[in-house]
């Protein structure tokens, strides 16, 4: 079973996260930020993983360490339950549209993390309950990080709020993930021309 259990605890935040990547995609997020709740929620539905996370940070101050500390531990567990990585596909990609706004999402899990986001016309939309673009961009960058995946988001379309901007990234994000983390039966071994991912 590809599980892991991930304690991250620091003067600013405390953070636990439980994954099963073989899941049927239940949830229970709780970071104290209702739209990455959400977001996660649809990413874990989407890549049929079992996600649960709890948080407490310095809200007091701002939303900043508890959003991209949820990000380094999603990233930490996802590397952890993947283990040596033996025969997984690697990479995934996937494109989900909701009504004027679609995202491409590429990933490949190769052990070198990067992240790169691209919104339309640098079309950056306003968010909501304190959680804007850049808030994304810095949980997305951490979770790559991380993980040691290659992350490329591309959103098409001007959404008219951060919601309907990142549903379908996040949807996007689960399936390619799913995709990138499943056994392919042909696969013997690593999959690197390297033998090794790190």
């Amino acid at each position: 079973m590809r599980k892991a259990e991930i304690k991250r605890t620091t003067k600013e935040t405390d953070i636990g996260v439980k994954l099963e990547i073989d899941g049927s995609g239940g949830s229970k997020i709780e970071t104290g930020i209702g739209l990455l709740d959400h977001l996660l929620e649809l990413f874990s539905f989407w890549g049929m993983f079992e996600l649960e996370i709890s948080a407490k940070g310095d809200f007091k101050i701002d939303i900043h360490h508890t959003n991209e500390d949820v990000g380094i531990a999603l990233g930490k567990a996802f590397k952890e339950a993947l283990g040596d990585k033996c025969g997984i596909r690697r990479i995934g990609w996937a494109s989900v549209p909701m009504e004027e706004v679609s995202a491409d999402v590429a990933a490949d899990i190769c052990g070198r993390g990067y992240f790169k986001i691209i919104f339309p016309q640098g079309l950056k939309p306003e968010g909501s309950e304190g959680y804007g673009a850049g808030d994304a961009e810095h949980f997305l960058d951490a979770f790559a990080k991380q993980l040691g995946m290659n992350l490329h988001v591309k959103i098409n379309g001007s959404g008219s709020d951060l919601h309907s901007t990142l549903e379908p990234a996040f949807k996007a994000l689960g399936l390619a993930l799913r995709s990138a983390v499943e056994i392919d039966p042909r696969r013997k071994g690593v999959p690197s021309s390297k033998g090794v991912i790190d």
